[in-house]
C-alpha cells in the first residue's frame, strides 16, 4: 500500500467522502493514481471551479494565436457588456450608479477583476443577483448562456473594472468571450483546441448518457456529520447529449484527464515536446496580477489574501515555505496544486461540498 492510498483510505474511514480519487505526478510523465471508495479511477466527477485554470489556458492560447490581446475590451465580441454602469458603494441602491470609467478587458475577465462576481454582504444587488438567478451556489445552472449573460448584464457592476477583485462570475463571462471569439460552441473548441490534443477525452460541459453510469453522486455534509446527496448518480444537470448553450458553466472529468493538464502546467506549457501555452504567457498565469488595493479582504474566505494571490485563473502561494506553488479547487471538493520549482503536482476529486474535513484531506495531500 502506497502513502497515497494510505492517506485516501484513511480519509475515507473517517468518513471525509464516500470515494476520493487522488494523482501525483511531475512534469517527466511519472504518475501514481488512487482511488477509494465510490469514485473509480474512471469516475467522471463535476470539477466545479477547477473549470477555471482549463478556461484560462484556453484563453492564453488564443492570445498567443493571436485572435485576441490581454488586454482587448470584451465588448468587441461581448456588446451585451458595453456601456457599464457601476454602483456608488456595494451596498448602493440598483439605480445609485455611475459610468464605468473605462472598460472590461479580458485581463479583467481572467483576473476576476471585470466588477462581477460573488456579493457576500446583503446589499440591493445582492437581492438582484439571486431573484434573477445569476447568484453563485452550490446547485447547478438552469440557466442556458444567453439568458445568464442577459440577466448579469442587465445588473450594474459592484466596483470599477479593474478595482476590485469579485470571484466567480468572470470567467462565466470568459467562457461566453471564447465562444463567441472561436465562432462555435465552446465545448467544441476546447475539444478540438485543448482537450484531445491533451487526452483529455472524458473532458467536457457533460457527460454523454451513454457514459452516465460512470457520474458518481454529489453530497453535502449536514450539521451532525452525516453526508446527504444533492446530486443524483447517472442523471441530472451533467448528463446531456447537447451542451451547447454551457459556455458559462463548469466541467465535467477524470483524475487522468486532469493530470494530464496537470502535467501540462508543471512542465512549463509544454505537452510531450509540444507547446500548448507560451512561456511568457504563462508566467503571467502563475504569479499574481490583482494589485494590492483590489484585494478587498471581505469578498472571500477570511486570510485568503494573506497568503495568496490571484494569477490567472490559479491561486498563487506567497509563504516562504511553498512560494510560487499555484492551483485552484472546485466547490465539490475538487483541488488542484503545482510546483514549478520541483515540477510536481496533485490532482484530487471528491464529490462532497467544500468543508473542514474535505479541506483538511487538500492540505494532507499537499503534503505528499
Amino acid at each position: 500500500m502506497s502513502e497515497l492510498t494510505d492517506l485516501l483510505d484513511r480519509h475515507l474511514d473517517q468518513g471525509t467522502a464516500p470515494g476520493i480519487v487522488a494523482a501525483l505526478g511531475d512534469a517527466d510523465g511519472a504518475i501514481e493514481v488512487a482511488a477509494v471508495g465510490e469514485l473509480a479511477e474512471d469516475a467522471v466527477v463535476r470539477i466545479a471551479s477547477m473549470t477555471k485554470p482549463v478556461l484560462a489556458v484556453a484563453a492564453l492560447r488564443l492570445v498567443g494565436a493571436g485572435a485576441i490581446t490581454l488586454d482587448d475590451p470584451v465588448e468587441r465580441w461581448v456588446p451585451e457588456l458595453a456601456d457599464r454602469q457601476v454602483l456608488r458603494s456595494p451596498d448602493a441602491a440598483l439605480d445609485d450608479t455611475v459610468p464605468a470609467r473605462g472598460r472590461v478587458t479580458v485581463r479583467h475577465l481572467l483576473t476576476c477583476t471585470s466588477g462581477y462576481g460573488m456579493v457576500l454582504e446583503e446589499s440591493p444587488l445582492q437581492e438582484a443577483m439571486r431573484e434573477a438567478g445569476v447568484e453563485a451556489g452550490p446547485d447547478p445552472l438552469t440557466l442556458s448562456a444567453p439568458e445568464w449573460l442577459g440577466a448579469l448584464s442587465s445588473l450594474p457592476l459592484v466596483a470599477q473594472p479593474g478595482e476590485r477583485w469579485r470571484y466567480h462570475h468572470s470567467f462565466g463571462l470568459l467562457g461566453i468571450l471564447l465562444g463567441r471569439v472561436a465562432g462555435r460552441p465552446l465545448g467544441d473548441h476546447l475539444a478540438d483546441d485543448l482537450l484531445n490534443p491533451l487526452g483529455m477525452h472524458d473532458t467536457g460541459y457533460a457527460v454523454a448518457p451513454g457514459a452516465a453510469d460512470r457520474l458518481p453522486a454529489a453530497y453535502r455534509r449536514q450539521d451532525d456529520g452525516t453526508l446527504v446527496q444533492i446530486e443524483p448518480a447517472g442523471a441530472g444537470h451533467y448528463v446531456a447529449d447537447d451542451a451547447a448553450d454551457r459556455a458559462h458553466d463548469e466541467l465535467v472529468s477524470t483524475v487522468r484527464d486532469y493530470a494530464a493538464f496537470a502535467r501540462v502546467l508543471a512542465a512549463g506549457g509544454v505537452h510531450d515536446g509540444e507547446r500548448i501555452v507560451g512561456a511568457e504567457l504563462l508566467a503571467q498565469l502563475r504569479v499574481d496580477q490583482v494589485p494590492d488595493a483590489a484585494k478587498d479582504s471581505g469578498s472571500f474566505f477570511p486570510g485568503f489574501w494573506d497568503s495568496s494571490g490571484w494569477g490567472f485563473g490559479v491561486a498563487v502561494e506567497r509563504t516562504a515555505a511553498h512560494a510560487g506553488r499555484f492551483g485552484w479547487s472546485g466547490g465539490l471538493g475538487t483541488d488542484l496544486w503545482v510546483d514549478p520549482r520541483s515540477g510536481r503536482y496533485a490532482v484530487l476529486l471528491t464529490q462532497v461540498e467544500m468543508d473542514a474535513p474535505v479541506m483538511q484531506l487538500f492540505s494532507d495531500l499537499q503534503q505528499l
